[in-house]
């Protein structure tokens, strides 16, 4: 089991906004790729954010194909949207991690 985590700083002006927008539009968009089995998402309790909230998007898949091919066919386009609509009011960092 792999997990793709993306951890998102918001900026509070958009906050509302974008937490909207991530759970009923680009996670779904995501899980639709059929690249994860299954998300969840937190926030970022601790440490706690200078400015802004974070928060941590985990999605699953079952082996390093269904990542890459998310990563070839979908990630871009996804991650554009993200970045056109809400751009500079955030900030991604994302890795990928397997379970030991």
């Amino acid at each position: 089991m792999l997990t793709y985590n993306v951890t998102i700083n918001v900026d509070d002006s958009i906050h509302n906004k974008w937490l909207k927008w991530i759970t009923s539009k680009h996670i779904p968009d995501v899980i639709s790729t059929k690249c994860f089995t299954k998300y969840i998402m937190y926030r970022l309790l601790s440490p706690s954010p200078e400015e802004g909230t974070s928060y941590v998007i985990q999605y699953f898949c079952k082996n390093i194909e269904d990542y890459e091919r998310y990563q070839l066919k979908h990630a871009a386009i996804l991650q554009n949207e993200h970045k056109e609509k809400f751009d500079g009011k955030l900030t991604a960092i994302r890795s990928l991690m397997e379970e030991v």
